[in-house]
């Protein structure tokens, strides 16, 4: 190992050592009951609350995934799903926040999604609750996976030895699991608020510095005008492939003449933003905020922080191939960009401070998704089922909730067989569609029933195993986001079973009306 890789790795260990200091600290206050674990007693301030919900939200996926898309194809799809992120991310500040945070309480203090849902339909067999707890077990255990492989493409960078990967996915799952099963709910959220600031730095750092090396404006337009659609909107570059890399030919990156990136495809980039309506650990801290008064002042903070991060994020990808052009010659290797500039532009101790960003885009969402799991599965699931456990025995189920997903995640991580892109897209979308439509027709639509809640959001999750697995091999217009379809096909569902089946009791909708006439 060089001295540049040790200088490099204090910067990461120190970062890393504050993390678990914060769950720590955390420990006494959130072992207190199962309310203060998992949703900290709605006690999160303006900052925290924006802060933690847009860091657990993006991942490492900010960091590597969508600079990776830019670098390999360009502006086509990478700026489309920045831009269908941000208007998602601004809707559901501006029209879900404060709803779900004063709904979730009248409707008998709810302290996660799927109980809110079992609540706000007086669900007593628990049905709505069993099925969003399987949901958020499958997704987010898949979804925890792509954070975990974060950590090993980090690791085997600054070591320079594929060798490492494996060891280095362990060693990050075992740091998440440590503070997320100390702290809980305010260890994650304090250390989101943390996170939240070192990628921003890293973010705004990397792409100035990278800015004025390739030469400004003009420097970059040079070196990469010249590719065939590389910043068209509305297209996308196609890298030549020889034996699965990308060809070079006198150190040049070769390309063909470049695609048409139509608007089926735009569309499905816009299809992302669907899915904040559906992301439970965004919405629970929508539910955490201690005043619902305080989300205003939250949605600022997160919007600004939103439009930075992602113009950022895809810029850096646009930057990165003016800089390093035929360095990185496939999709996967392409998520690599960010820390290939990070070690060139700076310092190695500098450095290992800005790669830790990634770490901090990685573990601000792990936490939140291993977290999101232990809830289910002991306070939705657990709980149901053993009414009378003592909240002991709640918590116990929580923390071997945590492992065992850490365990999970870490297995799926070690077969590195997709790249972030492709396993944060598949999960976006299960939770999208099964969830989304579901919280906003029980925020909004009074006519909601049980029934059709239940039929919404199984028909939004299968929807979208099927329509990835087999309806998009059939290609051309089934070939868009499985998000979209199944999105639309959960509404219409969840509209139809409403008016077909008895409206809701009049206690169901004093409550609706309640939440809607509070201010």
């Amino acid at each position: 190992m060089t001295v540049a890789n040790i200088q490099m790795l204090i910067g990461i260990v120190v970062y890393l050592l504050i993390t678990i200091a914060v769950g720590i600290w955390y420990a006494r206050r959130s072992n207190t009951g199962i309310e203060e674990y998992f949703i900290g007693k709605r006690g999160l301030g303006p900052w925290v609350a924006a802060m933690s919900a847009e860091a657990s939200d993006m991942s490492g996926w900010l960091l590597m995934g969508l600079p990776g898309v830019a670098y390999f194809t360009g502006c086509g799809e990478a700026f489309w799903t920045a831009v269908g992120l941000f208007a998602g991310t601004w809707i559901n500040w501006h029209l879900v926040a404060k709803r779900i945070r004063t709904y979730s309480q009248t409707a008998n203090n709810a302290i996660t999604l799927p109980e809110f849902f079992s609540k706000r339909f007086h669900d007593k067999k628990n049905v709505l609750k069993t099925f969003a707890a399987i949901i958020i077990l499958v997704f987010f255990s898949i979804y925890t996976a792509s954070q975990f492989a974060v950590f090993g493409k980090l690791f085997t960078y600054v070591f320079n030895a594929e060798q490492y990967y494996s060891a280095m996915v362990i060693l990050g799952a075992v740091i998440l699991l440590i503070y997320t099963l100390l702290g809980g709910f305010l260890a994650v959220c304090m250390t989101d608020l943390i996170q939240g600031i070192l990628m921003s730095f890293a973010l705004v750092a990397v792409l100035a510095f990278g800015f004025v090396f390739s030469g400004g404006f003009n420097g970059i337009a040079e070196r990469i005008s010249d590719i065939p659609r590389f910043l068209d909107l509305f297209g996308v570059a196609t890298p030549v492939m020889q034996d699965g890399v990308q060809a070079v030919a006198d150190g040049a990156p070769q390309f063909g003449v470049g695609a048409s990136y139509p608007l089926l495809s735009v569309f499905s980039c816009l299809a992302w933003g669907l899915g904040y309506f559906g992301m439970p650990h965004v919405l629970i801290r929508f539910m955490a905020i201690e005043n619902a008064s305080k989300i205003r002042t939250s949605k600022y903070i997160a919007v600004i922080w939103c439009f930075i991060s992602l113009f950022a994020a895809v810029a850096i990808g646009l930057i990165g191939r003016a800089y390093f052009p035929g360095l990185l010659r496939t999709a996967s290797d392409a998520e690599n960009i960010f820390l290939h500039l990070t070690s060139d532009f700076f310092p190695p101790l500098i450095a290992g401070l800005a790669l830790s960003g990634i770490l901090a885009a990685s573990m601000s969402s792990s936490d939140s998704y291993m977290l999101a799991v232990s809830s289910s599965l002991a306070n939705d699931l657990f709980k149901s089922f053993f009414e009378k456990a003592r909240e002991s025995a709640v918590m116990w189920v929580a923390r071997l909730a945590i492992v065992l997903v850490t365990i999970f995640g870490t297995i799926i991580a070690l077969s590195g067989s997709q790249s972030i892109f492709q396993i944060v897209s598949y999960a976006w979308a299960g939770f999208g569609a099964a969830f989304g439509p579901l919280v906003l027709f029980s925020l909004f639509w009074k006519r909601t029933t049980l029934a059709g809640a239940a039929a919404g959001m199984v028909s939004g999750g299968v929807m979208v195993v099927l329509w990835k697995n087999v309806i998009s091999q059939f290609g051309g217009a089934f070939a868009i986001y499985e998000l979209l379809p199944s999105f639309m096909l959960s509404c219409a569902v969840i509209f139809v079973v409403s008016l077909l089946t008895k409206a809701p009791s009049a206690e169901i909708q004093r409550e609706f009306d309640a939440v809607k006439a509070a201010r």
